[in-house]
C-alpha cells in the first residue's frame, strides 16, 4: 500500500543544520530510505520558520525552497506541481514531494511574495502557526481574534491562485471565518495535522463542529503522529490513534481522513510510529482493524482524490 503524508519538517530541520543528509540520516524522520521502507509515496514538506533564524522573512522561506531542490530533489523526489505531475507519480510509483507554508509570518505582509512562492511550487498555505501574526491569530493566542484585513486578502489571493488553505493552527474564531469565506469562494479547505478533540481535549485538536465543517467544505484531515495529540499518556501506541479514527468516522469522515505525522517537527515520538519507515506498521496495525478498502483510502485514496480535484490541472 501507497502511503501519502501531508505534513513534515524536514526543511525546517536542514535550515538549522547543512550537516544534515536528506538520503539516510538518522537525524531525520524522513528521508530517502525511511520514505522507502515505509512506502511513502507522496510526502508533503512543511515550510516552518524555526525562532532561531530571527524575524521570520521572505529570505528564508526561499532558502527552504532552495534546499528542496539541493537536497531532495536532488536524490529523486520530484516536485508535485499539478494534475499531471500527480498521475506521473502514481503511475510510476516514484517518491515525490509538495511543498506548503506552516505560518504566514515569513510572507512580511505581501501578497507579491505569496505569487512568488506559488510560482516555486508551494501548493498548501498554514495560516498561522501557534501564535498571532500579520494575518490572522494562531490557535494557543489567548485572545483568539480571527483575520486582519490583510489576512482576508490573503485568503482571497490563496482562492484565486489555487493555493489550499490549512487550519490546523489557526484560532477558532479564524476558523470559523474561513468556513465562511471558503464557502463564498467553493474552496475546500484542510487540517493537515490535528486529532479529534472529543477524544483528546487538546487546543490543536478539532472539536466536532470543526470536523462536521472540514466534511461539508469536501476538505481533508490528516490525522497525526503527535503524541500529545493522541492522549495524555507517558507512552503511546499506534493503537491509541484508532479512537481519533473511529470518531472522526462516526462523525461522517471516512472518506476525509487522511495522515499528516508531523515527523521532524516533535522530539517525542509514539512508540512504534517514530520515523516514516514504521508506516509499514501502522499499515499492518490498521488492517487488523478495518477493512482493506477503508484503509488504503485513509493512507493515499482519500488524499489523491482530492488533490486531483483541487490543485492546478496541468500537462
Amino acid at each position: 500500500m501507497k502511503i501519502v503524508d501531508f505534513h513534515c519538517d524536514v526543511l525546517s530541520k536542514i535550515q538549522l543544520d547543512r550537516n544534515l543528509n536528506f538520503k539516510s540520516d538518522n537525524g531525520l524522520d524522513v528521508n530517502l530510505e525511511r520514505m522507502e521502507q515505509g512506502g511513502v509515496l507522496l510526502q508533503c514538506f512543511a515550510i516552518f520558520l524555526s525562532e532561531r533564524l530571527g524575524p521570520p522573512g521572505i529570505e528564508h522561506i526561499m532558502e527552504q525552497l532552495d534546499l528542496y531542490q539541493e537536497r531532495i530533489a536532488a536524490v529523486g523526489i520530484e516536485l508535485v506541481r499539478n494534475t499531471a505531475d500527480l498521475d506521473r507519480v502514481v503511475a510510476s510509483g516514484e517518491r515525490a514531494g509538495m511543498l506548503s507554508i506552516e505560518g504566514a509570518d515569513g510572507l512580511e505582509g505581501d501578497l507579491f511574495y505569496l505569487r512568488l512562492c506559488y510560482e516555486r511550487g508551494v501548493r498548501f498555505l498554514g495560516i498561522t502557526w501557534n501564535n498571532a501574526n500579520w494575518a490572522a491569530d494562531g490557535v494557543m493566542e489567548p485572545r483568539n481574534g480571527g483575520f486582519t484585513r490583510k489576512g482576508l486578502e490573503l485568503v482571497q489571493t490563496c482562492h484565486e491562485l489555487g493555493i489550499i488553505l490549512d487550519v490546523s493552527h489557526l484560532s477558532q474564531k479564524g476558523f470559523w471565518e474561513l468556513v465562511e469565506l471558503s464557502e463564498s469562494a467553493k474552496r475546500p479547505f484542510i487540517a493537515s495535522h490535528s486529532n479529534a478533540y472529543h477524544i483528546c481535549p487538546h487546543a490543536r485538536n478539532l472539536q466536532d463542529e470543526q470536523i462536521r465543517a472540514i466534511i461539508e467544505s469536501g476538505g481533508r484531515i490528516g490525522v497525526t503522529f503527535v503524541p500529545w495529540f493522541v492522549n495524555d499518556s507517558s507512552v503511546v501506541h499506534s493503537e491509541d490513534l484508532l479512537p481519533h479514527i473511529d470518531h472522526i468516522c462516526q462523525l461522517g469522515g471516512e472518506k476525509h481522513i487522511m495522515f499528516g505525522s508531523d515527523f521532524d517537527g516533535i522530539d517525542t515520538h509514539i512508540d512504534d510510529l517514530r520515523h516514516a519507515g514504521d508506516y509499514c506498521r501502522w499499515v499492518e496495525t490498521l488492517l487488523k482493524y478495518y477493512p482493506e478498502e477503508l484503509v488504503n483510502g485513509w493512507l493515499s485514496g482519500n488524499a489523491l482524490e482530492f488533490l486531483r480535484k483541487w490543485i492546478p490541472q496541468g500537462k
